[in-house]
């Protein structure tokens, strides 16, 4: 089990099965599960549309093509559907979504149900924050970078990406299950949906 001092991470068995049966217990109730289910597709929405802003103003909103046309182009942006994306980027923004919306369910919950404020909070927020910026795009990832590294004259270290920048997508997947781990043992002890959520 991690450690109860400084910064925890899921560590072993015990921590995973604590995540996972968490977002059960609070996505089986409805109203979470919506909001899941609705979270999860707005964050594929701000993935997908942000890597194509100019072509959506271009030609969803501001072309001249018919509504039929319209709604084709822009389901054909989405993962899975279009193919702008390869199947592993498709997954992880499909699994990265997925992780958006269960995190949004859990941090909403968390601070209904124990009425607690901004500050307690902050680090969800911050990993649903971190998630959106990473997972949208590899090309935006690597362009915030090289201008990070550029900075320092170190622009040529992108080129050696291994995943031609999918490592800002698993980053981004990371900081969301770390988010909703963090969230999950700071429900430990309470009850979710009439079941104790267990302290071990």
């Amino acid at each position: 089990m991690s450690s109860r001092r400084g910064v925890q991470l899921p560590t072993d068995t015990s921590d995973w099965q604590l995540i996972f049966r968490t977002a059960r217990l609070v996505v089986s109730l409805p109203v979470y599960a919506a909001l899941a289910f609705v979270g999860s597709l707005l964050g594929l929405s701000v993935f997908v549309l942000s890597q194509n802003i100019q072509f959506v103003q271009d030609v969803v909103v501001g072309g001249g093509l018919p509504l039929e046309a319209r709604i084709a182009v822009l389901v054909g942006l989405y993962p899975v559907v279009g193919s702008a994306f390869t199947p592993v980027t498709s997954g992880f923004l499909l699994l990265t979504a997925g992780l958006f919306g269960i995190n949004a369910a859990m941090l909403t919950y968390h601070i209904r149900e124990h009425r607690l404020g901004l500050r307690e909070g902050s680090g969800s927020i911050a990993g649903v924050f971190l998630g959106t910026l990473g997972a949208g795009c590899a090309a935006c990832g690597s362009a915030i970078l090289a201008g990070v590294l550029s900075l320092f004259g170190a622009t040529g270290l992108l080129t050696v990406l291994p995943l031609d920048g999918l490592e800002f997508s698993i980053l981004a997947f990371g900081a969301l299950l770390l988010s909703i781990y963090w969230l999950a043992d700071g429900m430990r002890g309470g009850e979710v949906a009439g079941c104790p959520v267990e302290i071990g």
